[in-house]
């Protein structure tokens, strides 16, 4: 069957509407180095499973050998997305971005189900819709009914499971942030992505960011009309929605005026922003507005690198710390360095380096919901290594890492606090600085 799919036919027969560019699926030699880092292919050893065996499918379809059909659809969907084919990859062939491509091209064919659409346009279409949507879950926690429902349903291993994956959100903090005065006598001034979920699930984590960009000496200021990246419905196929998301987006930095960068605490939104250059490459009207856009996009990890003040060392004393690294900000970005770095700034920690740091643990945006059985396997892998490196805090910098993280410890038992990276940073250094005229300022007291 693969080596059907494989021979060599001179040219594409079908031109798929948002599919992949022929001349990138043709780039493909066959190599193998994509397979021993893709997280599908080593569970299930399928070649199928595999990068270079979802680039065959896609290179058969355009050649005419094969519909696009529900079968392929559903390949497409078992990958991750989380581009460590790209890393690796020889050739230097956009794997990740080929295969996404294809879900849009299905997706324009067989329209994706209304309610996916429902949650993905409207429920995460902006920070303040998520706020909205997540409102049931803050009810119910406040209410007891989480955990009784946890209780209630130990003898029901997949029930209990879904209910482990239900985050406890803390307040969201957009309303905080929208309009707030700008700090006197910054150094920077930087625009700063909110995201949805961050905002609604993980607010405090925010306001982490928020305080440890101030106290570098950044005034932070948050666009009221920013709406999703568009990550999550790019992911899914809905790329139209993607794009009309990022045009909002860009308008709406562009409103700030001069900004020295564009900064986002959630590894997903800050790799997709700074894809906005290729999404909307052939739109005459947004084509360099999105390249200087994407142009001041950092990562929030990055930035701090850059701006932190030489011989500046907080204090955590006695803290065992391993570092799991999102997809999107290490495959996508390439950004690895810059959040090792800044927790070995930090003084009296002790960092453990995580075996296999880069590989997916499985929460790939929805996919641990529409996958379950492979999610938790990865994620079991995930949790084995994090249990031997003997750290008491495992931190990352993406929500899904987040949610994923959290609920693999309350399965596994293990006695681990998972953090995202401006939580360990920040209270670090409100520890340590006494505005003692090191150069840091004192962060605002209203978030």
């Amino acid at each position: 069957m693969i080596e059907w799919i494989f021979r060599p036919i001179p040219g594409p027969q079908v031109r798929l509407i948002e599919g992949p560019e022929y001349d990138i699926l043709q780039a493909c030699v066959r190599c193998a180095r994509c397979l021993p880092v893709c997280p599908t292919y080593q569970e299930t050893l399928l070649e199928i499973q595999s990068p270079r065996g979802r680039l065959a499918l896609l290179r058969a379809v355009e050649e005419g050998r094969l519909p696009l059909d529900e079968t392929v659809e559903a390949h497409l969907y078992h990958c991750l997305d989380c581009r460590a084919c790209d890393t690796v990859c020889p050739a230097g062939v956009a794997i990740g971005e080929s295969i996404v491509a294809g879900r849009a091209a299905a997706a324009v064919q067989r329209p994706r189900p209304w309610w996916l659409r429902m949650l993905l346009e409207k429920a995460l279409g902006s920070p303040r819709a998520a706020e909205w949507a997540a409102l049931p879950l803050r009810w119910a926690w406040r209410m007891g009914l989480i955990p009784l429902a946890r209780w209630l349903s130990a003898f029901f291993p997949g029930l209990r499971d879904l209910l482990d994956l239900v985050p406890r959100p803390t307040p969201p903090v957009r309303r905080e942030l929208e309009g707030r005065p700008s700090p006197s006598g910054a150094r920077y001034r930087v625009g700063f992505f909110l995201g949805c979920v961050m905002n609604a699930v993980y607010g405090d984590v925010v306001r982490a960011s928020v305080r440890l960009l101030e106290r570098l000496g950044c005034a932070v200021v948050v666009p009221s009309d920013q709406v999703c990246c568009g990550a999550p419905q790019d992911d899914q196929g809905l790329r139209e929605t993607a794009r009309r998301f990022a045009r909002r987006n860009i308008a709406a930095f562009e409103a700030l005026g001069p900004l020295d960068a564009i900064v986002a605490d959630c590894a997903a939104c800050s790799g997709f922003l700074k894809e906005y250059s290729h999404l909307l490459a052939d739109d005459p009207e947004w084509a360099d507005r999105s390249r200087a856009f994407a142009a001041r996009v950092r990562d929030l990890s990055e930035w701090l690198e850059a701006i932190w003040p030489e011989g500046l060392a907080p204090v955590a004393e006695g803290l065992r710390i391993t570092y799991h690294e999102p997809c999107h900000l290490s495959h996508v970005q390439g950004v690895r360095r810059p959040p090792r770095a800044l927790l070995l700034r930090m003084r009296g920690v002790t960092f453990r380096e995580l075996p296999d740091a880069d590989r997916c643990c499985g929460s790939a945006g929805i996919y641990n919901l529409t996958h379950p059985e492979m999610s938790r396997r990865l994620l079991e892998r995930k949790m084995a290594d994090i249990a031997s490196t003997g750290a008491s805090v495992v931190v990352t910098a993406n929500p899904g890492c987040l949610l994923q993280l959290e609920w693999g410890a309350r399965r596994a038992r293990l006695p681990i606090q998972v953090r995202h990276l401006s939580e360990v940073l920040e209270e670090a250094l409100s520890a340590t600085v006494r505005g003692d005229g090191s150069g840091v300022q004192g962060a605002s007291s209203d978030i």
